[in-house]
C-alpha cells in the first residue's frame, strides 16, 4: 500500500480539527471555535475543542485526553494558539511545556493579541510549525472573528423570509406566515448562532416580536437591538422582557424621558447622530458592537432596514428563506425596495451561494459580491 503524501495527513488531521471546533458552535463567542488533534507515532492519541467561553481551550483539553505521553508529537489545531493570558493561560506556554514537536496551524490568529506571536514563541524554542493547512476552510469556520478582528466591524448577515415574487408581507402587511414551520425554527437555529438580531421600529411595532431562541435546547440568546430614531417603542413591547440583553439605537431626538424609562427597565440606549436622510447609520454601531465583542450580527428586517443596510454597504452575507408563493400586490413591501438599479449590471451580485430545502421552501445563502459581479 503507497504511504500518505505529508500534506494529505496534514490535510486529514486538520480536517478533523476543524469538525472537532465546529461542535463549540453557538457557545465560545467572543471565543472563536477550535478544535485539537495530536498525533504521535502515526496515530491520534488524544483531542479537544473549545467547548465554551472561559472553559479550556482545544490544545489543553486534546492534552488532558491524551492518552500517553505527548513528548515528540503532533499537534493539529485549527487556529493559532493563543499566546496572551485571558480567562485561561496561554495555549503556547503549555505547548512546550510538554515538548511537542511540532504544531500544524490552519489559520493565524487575527487578534493583534496573538498575531504571529505564538508561531514565533515556537519557533524560538526549537519546535517545527506549519501554517497555512486548509487555510480558507479554517477562516471560513470563524467567518465572524476574522472579520470583526480584521475590519472593526461584525460579520452582518442579512435574513429574510420571501415569497417567489419577492414580497416580505402582503399589501396589508401580514407576514405570519411567508415561511414554512421547518423555516422558522432553522431561523432560530441560527439565531442561536449570532451575537446580535437587528431589527428597525417599524418590525417591532407592526408584529411585536421576542427575537428569542425558542424550542432550542441549550441555546443562548443573542442581543437584540431596534433602530428606533424616535424612540417609538412602546414600554410594554416584547422586546424589552428580560429574556436576553436588549438595545435601542436611537438619535438625539429621543425624548429624555423614554431613555429614562428604557433604562430603567434594564434597556441600554445608544445615540447616534442621523445621517443626511435622518436614518440611524450603521457604521458607528458595527464599531460599537465589534468594541463589545459581538463579532456576528444579524439583520431581520424589517423593508427599510433592509434597503438602508444594502445602500451603506454593510451587508457580507445573506440568508433567504423562499417560499413557493406568489404574493403581489403593488403595494406590498419588497424585499428590496426604494428606488432600485437602473441596470441589472448595477445590482448587488452574490458569490459562494448554497441553495437547499427547508420543508417547502428554498434557502439560500451566499456572500455579497459587489455590485454587478456574480461568481
Amino acid at each position: 500500500m503507497p504511504k500518505e503524501h505529508p500534506l494529505a495527513i496534514d490535510e486529514k488531521y486538520m480536517a478533523l480539527a476543524c469538525k472537532l471546533a465546529r461542535r463549540g458552535e453557538g457557545k465560545t463567542s467572543p471565543n472563536p471555535m477550535v478544535g485539537a488533534v495530536v498525533i504521535k507515532a502515526g496515530r491520534i492519541i488524544g483531542t479537544g475543542y473549545h467547548k465554551k467561553s472561559g472553559a479550556p481551550h482545544a490544545e489543553i483539553a486534546a492534552f488532558r485526553n491524551a492518552e500517553s505521553s505527548l513528548k515528540g508529537a503532533t499537534l493539529y489545531v485549527n487556529l493559532e494558539p493563543c499566546a496572551h493570558y485571558g480567562k485561561t493561560p496561554p495555549c503556547v506556554d503549555s505547548i512546550i511545556a510538554e515538548k511537542i514537536r511540532r504544531v500544524v496551524i490552519g489559520a493565524k490568529d487575527p487578534n493583534p493579541l496573538v498575531k504571529g506571536k505564538s508561531i514565533r514563541l515556537l519557533k524560538r524554542q526549537g519546535v517545527e510549525v506549519t501554517c497555512g493547512v486548509l487555510e480558507d476552510r479554517c477562516r471560513r469556520l470563524n467567518e465572524a472573528f476574522y472579520t470583526s478582528m480584521e475590519t472593526g466591524k461584525p460579520l452582518v448577515t442579512l435574513k429574510a423570509a420571501t415569497s417567489l415574487d419577492g414580497k416580505i408581507a402582503c399589501y396589508t402587511g401580514r407576514s405570519k406566515w411567508i415561511s414554512c414551520a421547518a423555516s422558522r425554527e432553522m431561523g432560530h437555529r441560527y439565531r442561536s448562532l449570532v451575537d446580535a438580531i437587528l431589527v428597525g421600529i417599524g418590525t417591532v411595532l407592526k408584529d411585536d416580536p421576542q427575537l428569542t431562541v425558542r424550542g432550542i435546547a441549550g441555546a443562548k440568546n443573542p442581543m437584540r437591538i431596534i433602530m428606533d430614531s424616535r424612540l417609538r417603542i412602546p414600554l410594554t413591547a416584547k422586546i424589552l422582557r428580560p429574556e436576553a440583553p436588549t438595545l435601542v439605537v436611537t438619535t438625539p431626538a429621543a425624548p429624555p424621558e423614554k431613555v429614562v424609562q428604557l433604562e430603567k427597565k434594564g434597556v441600554s440606549v445608544k445615540i447616534f447622530k442621523p445621517n443626511k436622510k435622518g436614518r440611524i447609520p450603521f457604521s458607528p454601531l458595527l464599531r460599537y458592537l465589534s468594541r463589545s465583542e459581538r463579532h456576528h450580527l444579524m439583520i431581520e428586517g424589517g423593508a427599510g432596514i433592509y434597503v438602508s443596510a444594502f445602500e451603506e454597504g454593510i451587508v457580507d452575507k445573506c440568508l433567504f428563506f423562499i417560499a413557493p408563493l406568489l404574493l403581489g400586490g403593488r403595494s406590498a413591501p419588497m424585499l428590496l425596495g426604494g428606488q432600485g438599479v437602473k441596470t441589472p449590471q448595477q445590482g448587488y451580485g452574490f458569490t459562494d451561494f448554497t441553495v437547499s430545502k427547508s420543508g417547502c421552501d428554498l434557502v439560500l445563502i451566499g456572500y455579497l459580491n459587489g455590485k454587478g459581479k456574480v461568481g
